[in-house]
């Protein structure tokens, strides 16, 4: 009984390591830069799947903890900059476990199609607000699509399949036809000549008073730079300025200058009303529009947990600092006629942005705060995935890695 049990557990555990790397494959072919292989991609991605309905119970419970260490175990590396690197692994190891229980909903029914049902169901899922695991993205390199029907047509044909016990079971796989996806074509750039700055500054130094002046300089540097290199539009990462711009006239009359001769996009704080807000400034032709943040990160900008223990969380953390305020619309900016949504960091990766279908997005972020680490990488897929849905090519500017154009 007991080398059967053991026996057991070593099947479970292989097959949740293969099922937990299937599903993550794809985010590594990306960090890695090797070649994206439609057929191979589908096929581990269709493994995985298949794997969650039909692997055992226990299985599934091990694949959805190693699927959380997998994408997100770089969530603790904020806490380097609080004085806490020892809670680094375990805030990895936390969301292993919130995974394991996010996938673990699966385990509740042995029927595939209970399981299909309900992996449908954890794509409208995401705890403590954050939305970085779409169960549809491992589709993005894929034959297949990744839209809510064809997702369901997917499950469905590996529901079937698990189900059927005859040999024409494999037959249901020809539904999968109808999730088929051709190749994406995006909408074409708009005409104007923009520059993406990527800044590379240590997080660990970003917040230091004396690093001020060095950061402003670089930033008129950078922007004096687009200028005589005749571009049209200058985006800085998130939070470029490491102060409340809003607070600093000399500043903006430097900035509202050179705005005369290129339109600028650039992150910053905003003090207002006694509040704070991570925000962007967009300065064109000597005037200036600030663009309030819509989408806080939770842990990061916020609290996402009842009052009595997010303050106890707030004091014990963040020492004592305040929630930042969010806007209640998302912003466009219109550059030389054209309409650009502003987005800041993670609300690039989330629905709400991407209201209307929005033609082109200038996103911003500071990824220093995680690198090195897959998370640029992550954050990319993701804004992949959302571009691609709403037929939208976002021009991102990072700090520390990930700058470029998404479509």
């Amino acid at each position: 009984m007991t080398l059967f049990t053991s026996r057991t557990f070593l099947s479970d555990t292989l097959v949740a390591l293969s099922v937990a790397l299937a599903f993550s494959a794809f985010i590594y072919i990306e960090y890695y830069n090797l070649p994206h292989i439609r057929l191979i991609e589908t096929l581990l991605a269709l493994g995985a799947y298949y794997g969650l309905l039909a692997a055992p119970r226990r299985a599934v419970l091990m694949a959805g903890f190693l699927i959380g260490l997998l994408w997100f175990y770089w969530i603790g590396f904020s806490f380097r900059y609080y004085g806490m690197p020892w809670a680094q692994p375990l805030l990895g190891l936390f969301f292993g476990f919130v995974y394991l229980l996010f996938f673990g909903m699966l385990a509740l029914s042995k029927q595939p199609f209970i399981r299909a049902i309900l992996l449908f169901a954890l794509t409208f899922v995401a705890p403590f607000g954050f939305n970085w695991m779409v169960p549809e993205l491992p589709l993005l390199h894929t034959y297949l699509g990744f839209e809510k029907w064809q997702f369901a047509i997917i499950l469905f044909a590996l529901a079937l399949t698990a189900t059927l016990k005859n040999p024409w079971r494999f037959a249901a796989l020809a539904l999968l036809g109808l999730a088929y996806a051709p190749a994406y074509t995006s909408p074409p750039l708009p005409p104007l000549k923009i520059k993406l700055e990527q800044t590379h500054v240590p997080q660990a130094k970003k917040w230091e008073p004396q690093m001020r002046l060095p950061s402003v300089l670089h930033n008129y540097e950078m922007i004096d730079n687009a200028i005589s290199e005749g571009y049209d539009l200058v985006i800085l990462p998130e939070s470029v300025f490491p102060l409340f711009l809003n607070m600093e006239p000399d500043l903006i009359k430097g900035l509202k200058e050179r705005s005369q001769k290129i339109a600028i996009v650039t992150g910053a704080l905003l003090y207002e009303n006694s509040s704070n807000y991570n925000v962007t400034y967009y300065f064109h032709d000597g005037k200036i529009q600030i663009a309030k943040k819509m989408v806080l990160v939770p842990f990061g900008e916020y609290i996402p947990l009842p009052k009595w223990i997010g303050g106890w969380i707030n004091d014990a953390v963040f020492d004592g600092a305040s929630d930042y305020l969010a806007a209640k619309h998302p912003t466009d900016f219109i550059i030389d006629g054209i309409p650009f949504r502003n987005a800041v960091c993670y609300e690039a990766t989330s629905e709400p942005l991407y209201l209307g279908d929005p033609r082109y997005m200038i996103a911003m972020s500071n990824n220093a705060w995680f690198t090195p680490s897959i998370e640029p990488t992550l954050q990319r897929l993701l804004m992949h995935y959302y571009a691609r849905r709403h037929h939208t090519v976002i021009f991102h500017s990072a700090n520390a890695a990930g700058t470029g154009i998404v479509r």
